[in-house]
């Protein structure tokens, strides 16, 4: 991608998100409008994402639909030990998105096709095919036990050897990683809050990417319906 999509989709992201943090409206997470895709190419399974023409054009901060998912890395307390979005790759298929677990609005619907899909994956004998990534943009909150304690209440498998949460060293730290993959944050003093938990304004991001490494789907705008995100779960797997 290239160097300066952050950097731009930063501006136009939190420009667009100020107002709104203001007026208590997103409870400390916004709804971006996305613009999308470059287009399939031999990599990428998956038939053409929606409003691809419209999409195709546009310079976006986020990996789409046919390229490679950029290399991040950052410990995974979980795991006790260190976890690059590339080392799955010849391996694994990858969803992964960027959260804040005191968010009480956005957030869960963000980690939730993740989480149904990893347990269709335990159902349906397929674990060792994927690797959940949620990663946190808000490490001093995040720490390892309310990691642990988020993923079990939103339902994870912490056991099952596929739930890799993300906990970058420091704030900075986590902006460079989340901003890797578009998920672009702007943290909220305590006194701008309408809502104690409204901690951050950032946009919306998930993404799946193939096994090869390349991106398959990039959910943007509304968090993904988990239906739609496992359907296309289940079509990579057929597909590859």
């Amino acid at each position: 991608m290239a160097s300066n999509r952050s950097d731009i989709g930063r501006r136009t992201v939190l420009r667009g998100t100020g107002a709104a943090m203001l007026t208590g409206t997103l409870a400390g997470c916004s709804d971006i409008l996305s613009l999308g895709s470059t287009g399939a190419n031999d990599n990428v399974v998956l038939d053409l994402p929606e409003e691809y023409d419209q999409r195709s054009e546009a310079d976006l901060p986020y990996p789409i639909h046919g390229e490679e998912l950029p290399a991040a890395t950052a410990p995974a307390p979980l795991h006790d030990r260190e976890v690059s979005t590339r080392e799955f790759v010849g391996d694994r298929h990858v969803m992964l998105t960027g959260i804040f677990t005191r968010c009480s609005e956005v957030c869960p619907r963000l980690v939730e096709p993740l989480v149904q899909a990893q347990a269709a994956s335990i159902k349906d004998e397929f674990a060792d095919e994927f690797a959940f990534l949620p990663i946190t943009f808000d490490p001093e909150y995040d720490t390892p036990e309310q990691i642990t304690e988020y993923s079990e209440e939103r339902g994870a498998d912490l056991d099952i050897g596929n739930w890799w949460f993300l906990r970058p060293e420091s704030r900075q730290r986590a902006e460079e990683v989340t901003d890797t993959f578009g998920v672009l944050s702007e943290f909220v003093p305590e006194d701008d809050r309408e809502m104690e938990n409204m901690a951050w304004v950032h946009n919306n991001v998930v993404i799946l990417a193939n096994a090869d490494g390349y991106v398959e789907r990039t959910y943007t705008r509304e968090p993904p319906n988990p239906a739609t995100a496992l359907e296309d779960v289940e079509t990579l797997r057929e597909r590859w």
